[in-house]
């Protein structure tokens, strides 16, 4: 497999996607979304990363999010997916489709997350709004929702105050303010 570049170190807020494992539609349950937000929440504040959006979709994931600078983003991703992945199995959350396994170290083993992750440094304020607005919008585009609102698994209740919002954001200090 190609390396991906991740460029890291750059003080800049970052545009993260992954999906499931062949894009099967697994983060389909409320039980399934919360356990991955939770797992979000724990290596948020493990590795002190500043989160200003996200969207949970059925078959992959978007986060915007301001990791300190001396962090290596890639690892965290790795270890999120880690995390949700474990939590969620041995849970019995989803029963994964037969053709969600892989080998690796000559084992074979089951396969929640897509390897890897494409990642964007957002070098401007505008590019972390437009990627904040990009998340809470995706939902419409795919035509699962007709107002952003309605989707419950992203940031955008937040923003407009729901008190419910299932996970809370940080201030957009210095970045531009949607």
């Amino acid at each position: 497999m190609p390396r991906l570049r991740h460029y890291d170190h750059l003080n800049t807020a970052r545009f993260v996607t992954f999906s499931c494992y062949r894009r099967h539609r697994l983060l389909t349950s409320a039980s399934v979304v919360a356990v991955f937000l939770q797992s979000l929440q724990s290596i948020r504040a493990r590795y002190a990363i500043r989160i200003f959006g996200y969207v949970v979709m059925p078959e992959h994931i978007h986060l915007v999010l301001h990791p300190p600078d001396s962090l290596k983003l890639g690892p965290v991703i790795g270890e999120l997916k880690s995390q949700s992945a474990s939590r969620i199995m041995a849970e019995g959350l989803v029963m994964l489709p037969r053709n969600c396994t892989v080998v690796k170290d000559g084992r074979r083993r089951q396969a929640f997350w897509q390897p890897r992750c494409y990642d964007h440094n957002c070098r401007t304020p505008e590019t972390v709004v437009e990627k904040i607005n990009y998340c809470h919008n995706n939902p419409v585009t795919r035509g699962l929702v007709t107002e952003p609102g309605e989707w419950r698994w992203s940031s955008y209740n937040w923003y407009v105050g729901v008190s419910d919002a299932p996970l809370a954001m940080d201030e957009l200090e210095g970045e531009a303010k949607k």
